[in-house]
C-alpha cells in the first residue's frame, strides 16, 4: 500500500479480494467458467473445494462482489438468480491467483531448503 493509503494498480485484485475473504475467491473461481445461481454456486464450490458454503456466507458475498462490480446480477429465471463474472472480477481473480502462485512456489522452495 503506498503512502496516500491507495494501492499501486497491479495491486488492486489482490487488494479487493483479500479484503472481500475466501468465499469471494471460490465465487468468483466458480463463476470464471459461466454464471451459475445461488444453489448451483454451492454445488459447484463443494465439487471444486470440498467446502460447504452456508447461504449467509454466500449471499454476503455475492452482495459484496457486486457492490464492487466483480460480479453482476443477470435477470432471474422463475425463482433463481443467476450471476456472471465482470471482466473487472476476471482481472481481480486473475491478480489473486497470480498472487497465490507466487507464495506458493516460495513456501515449496522454503521446504525443501529446509528439509522438511
Amino acid at each position: 500500500m503506498s503512502v496516500r493509503g491507495r494501492e499501486p494498480e497491479g495491486d488492486i485484485g489482490r487488494a479487493v479480494l483479500h479484503r472481500a475473504g475466501e468465499a469471494s475467491v471460490l465465487i468468483l473461481t466458480s463463476l470464471a467458467d459461466s454464471p451459475k445461481h445461488g444453489y448451483a454456486l454451492i454445488l459447484d464450490v463443494k465439487e471444486f473445494a470440498g467446502l460447504q458454503l452456508g447461504p449467509g456466507t454466500l449471499y454476503g458475498a455475492l452482495d459484496r462482489l457486486e457492490n464492487l462490480g466483480l460480479i453482476e446480477a443477470l435477470p432471474a429465471d422463475n425463482r433463481r438468480h443467476p450471476y456472471r463474472i465482470t471482466s473487472a472480477g476476471a482481472m481481480a481473480l486473475r491478480d489473486h491467483l497470480d498472487s497465490l502462485d507466487r507464495v506458493s512456489a516460495v513456501g515449496r522452495l522454503r521446504l525443501a531448503l529446509g528439509g522438511v
